[in-house]
């Protein structure tokens, strides 16, 4: 990159606990984008992205929050830099998988028809993700590197068994999405990783999906979500694959519930044992008992509705 680093002015919000929980605007600093990564843009110009800090707008978001606290000299890019990385903005036919570019918005992906045809949980809950001014600028890539386990696409990426491709000074790997989510906005990527690709299955004909959520207005996060998958051999349950939404520190597999329903129980028994590991959070949207109790009712018509399909 032949130009100075851009340079981004960030105004740190110090949260106090007294008088309401009230937010008050503390100092300002200076944080400069660093050269660790590089991507060529269609322009020839080369882009280094990455940073300590994490992804896209979310970044500054964490920063402002006081989520991630930036050293001296470090480590954010600018959000219009990172959109013009055209080069990882698509859906592609692996083979035996879908390849899921970083930056394919999610507008784009829910309307694909490699995605519709081949894996259509993951199209679907791209439609359900915010707003249509969200959709047509969120990322697939921001919000898995995001590490919101209220989020709807990690849980079904973790239903699914995807793959996440990473890049970094030291080259590419691929971490299973078991593996990528480490906790509350954390992740697995290092420092001088970024998010590349997402790889998801291709689904039997055969098997039943259903991505359901409950929340209190459209573009709200979920209070609780469920993305379900049902294997079936010769018409029998076979398997099944339950990823969770905003029920622990990240999203999490009810292997119970799987394990109850491969072994014959109903949607509603399966539904039952949801809960069984995980530690529902409580806040403004509910307690975590209500939630819990969401978690199964929701799990049960998930799981009615893949049985269904």
């Amino acid at each position: 990159m032949s130009a100075a680093p851009p340079v981004m002015e960030v105004r740190r919000l110090t949260k106090h606990y007294a008088a309401g929980s009230a937010w008050s605007l503390g100092k300002s600093r200076t944080v400069h984008a660093v050269d660790d990564v590089s991507f060529h843009l269609d322009s020839g110009e080369t882009l280094g992205i990455v940073g300590e800090s994490g992804c896209g707008k979310t970044t500054v978001s964490r920063v402002i929050l006081g989520l991630v606290e930036p050293t001296d000299g470090a480590i954010l890019y600018r959000g219009d830099d990172i959109a013009r990385l055209s080069e990882l903005a698509y859906v592609k036919d692996g083979g035996t998988h879908l390849a899921i570019g970083a930056l394919a918005r999610h507008a784009a992906v829910a309307s694909d028809p490699l995605l519709a045809e081949h894996c259509p949980i993951v199209s679907f809950a791209a439609g359900q993700i915010g707003d249509p001014q969200v959709r047509h600028r969120g990322t697939l890539g921001g919000t898995l590197s995001h590490g919101d386990p209220a989020s709807d696409m990690p849980a079904v990426m973790l239903a699914l068994g995807a793959d996440l491709l990473v890049r970094g000074k030291g080259g590419e790997r691929v971490v299973p999405a078991v593996e990528f989510f480490t906790g509350v906005f954390e992740t697995a990527l290092a420092p001088d990783e970024v998010l590349v690709e997402a790889r998801v299955p291709k689904l039997a004909a055969s098997t039943g999906w259903a991505y359901l959520k409950a929340n209190r207005r459209a573009q709200d996060w979920a209070t609780v979500g469920v993305a379900a998958l049902v294997h079936r051999d010769n018409g029998a349950v076979a398997g099944a694959s339950i990823g969770l939404v905003n029920m622990g520190a990240t999203p999490l597999r009810a292997k119970a519930a799987e394990d109850a329903l491969a072994g014959g129980a109903t949607a509603a028994e399966a539904a039952a044992r949801v809960t069984e590991g995980t530690e529902p959070p409580s806040d403004q949207a509910g307690s975590a008992e209500y939630r819990a109790h969401l978690a199964q009712v929701v799990t049960r018509r998930a799981l009615e509705q893949a049985l269904g399909r």
